[in-house]
């Protein structure tokens, strides 16, 4: 079992509107070819997520289509833009089954064996925090949502509506305590026991359907900020959901979206992973020192990170760096310790974000490089020493007295019980940086040391002794990065 795990995650709906075309109808998750899911198997990757498989309904989708602000975004993605594209969010879920359209539950359960025969394990949505407005708790189980009264509904117009068809009813639309209601769900309860069994119930049926969920905002339901969101104490929810899924559903797993420096208390609620955004944001920034101080953090907190570039709710990794940073961030991101999660689109270079509301995506050339690089990439994580080696951060020291561009380099070292030693080096800066790096192989002192870096082929010999005495020298363009592999020659 490899340590080190790799996702990839695809717009469900966008990819059955893309196979549409090439089938000549309406395409289903049975429709997806064999080969499709051999080239996702020998890419390397260990989860599939299917973005937005869950049965949505009509209303979600009525304020998809007329909201104004949502249809301007719609409209710039998409400038030949139809009704049809917008089938309403995928988080706004009116039932845990599989969409009609998509082919139901039996579709499904087919794509998921489909996958499994390759070695290849799928992750689907679970949305704690709402529901859409036509969920059918909405009539049957009213006390399971926020209630609000009409002044609540005067003050805060963006955070409560009317109940369709009874004009009486007034109830909280689902949101986070920094920012307006989203009009298109409302808000689950969870100070309500009740309320938080039968979601646990919904986790169960889940769970039966696929391998691991990606939970939506879900620190919205810890009881501190469900408290300062809505003025109400709810109990623990996570730890109790999590132990009665993994009581039947041994194995299980459990990734949060999470932020606000939440991610170790999702951790210690029994979730698997959770999103590494202080990583990305720190990237994003580009600068190395907060990032190289990010790294050292334990090794027991860091391996349960999930670390990105890109996924449906940020800016696409091309658009948002220029390509030779795009190319060191990803190095630093995905040769770090942690779930390496992809998105679809990344590797094509995609500059568009597609909303989850729309299925269908625009046509956007392939960036040839960036798909040459991420190819490379995706050979290096195959590489054993990467999925099951050990990580160690690395310090380095001025190249000469004066010399601050040291501080510049984010640098690790890959090893493996067999001996396998990978050296990854990214000069994270706009400036040609020098500096160097001790690297802790005390057995090949004796040696002379072979230096082949994986990502261009150069190959590099260098005295032993001058390793152990001041380290190796390293003097790398700026954004540059090397992924040696260390041999004796």
């Amino acid at each position: 079992m490899p340590h080190h795990h790799s996702l990839y995650q695809i717009n469900t709906r966008a990819w059955l509107t893309d196979l549409a075309a090439t089938v000549g109808r309406p395409a289903t998750l049975d429709d997806i070819p064999d080969a499709e899911l051999d080239r996702l198997a020998a890419m390397g990757f260990d989860w599939i997520w299917l973005l937005s498989v869950w049965q949505t309904g009509p209303a979600a989708q009525a304020i998809s289509r007329t909201n104004p602000e949502w249809r301007h975004e719609f409209e710039h993605t998409l400038p030949d833009l139809r009704d049809e594209d917008i089938a309403g969010s995928g988080f706004a879920i009116t039932g845990y089954t599989a969409h009609q359209a998509l082919g139901g539950d039996g579709a499904l359960a087919r794509v998921r064996e489909r996958l499994r025969r390759r070695g290849l394990r799928l992750m689907l949505d679970f949305v704690p925090n709402h529901t859409a407005p036509d969920h059918p708790w909405v009539r049957d189980h009213r006390d399971y949502y926020v209630a609000g009264s009409k002044d609540d509904l005067a003050r805060a117009p963006q955070n409560y509506t009317r109940v369709a068809g009874d004009d009486d009813a007034i109830l909280a639309l689902g949101r986070d305590p920094y920012f307006a209601g989203w009009p298109d769900t409302l808000q689950l309860d969870y100070s309500n026991p009740i309320a938080q069994e039968a979601i646990i119930g919904e986790l169960l049926r889940i769970a039966d359907r696929c391998d691991g969920v990606r939970c939506d905002m879900a620190m919205l339901v810890l009881p501190d900020v469900f408290e300062r969101t809505w003025g109400r104490r709810a109990p623990l929810f996570w730890p109790e959901a999590t132990r009665r899924v993994r009581e039947r559903t041994p194995g299980f797993c459990f990734m949060a979206e999470v932020y606000w420096d939440l991610e170790w208390t999702m951790l210690q609620q029994g979730f698997d992973y959770a999103y590494d955004k202080r990583l990305y944001d720190r990237l994003r920034d580009r600068h190395a020192r907060p990032v190289r101080e990010h790294l050292h953090a334990g090794l027991d907190y860091q391996q349960r990170l999930a670390r990105f570039l890109e996924n449906h709710d940020e800016p696409r990794a091309a658009a948002t760096f220029e390509p030779a940073v795009h190319q060191a961030a990803a190095i630093v991101t995905y040769l770090s310790p942690g779930l390496r999660f992809f998105h679809q689109g990344q590797f094509e270079g995609r500059t568009t974000r597609l909303s989850p509301h729309l299925v269908r995506a625009p046509h956007e050339p392939v960036d040839a490089a960036i798909r040459q690089f991420y190819d490379r990439l995706l050979a290096l994580l195959r590489d054993p020493s990467f999925r099951d080696g050990d990580w160690q951060l690395l310090d380095c020291t001025p190249a000469w007295d004066g010399n601050w561009t040291g501080d510049c380099f984010i640098a690790a070292l890959w090893t493996t019980t067999g001996g396998g030693r990978r050296l990854v080096v990214v000069n994270y800066a706009p400036n040609q940086s020098q500096c160097y790096l001790r690297v802790p192989i005390p057995e090949w002192s004796a040696h002379a040391v072979r230096l082949t870096d994986l990502m261009s082929s150069a190959v590099y010999d260098r005295d032993p002794h001058e390793l152990t005495s001041k380290g190796l020298y390293l003097d790398v363009p700026a954004w540059g990065y090397q992924v040696f592999e260390l041999s004796v020659p």
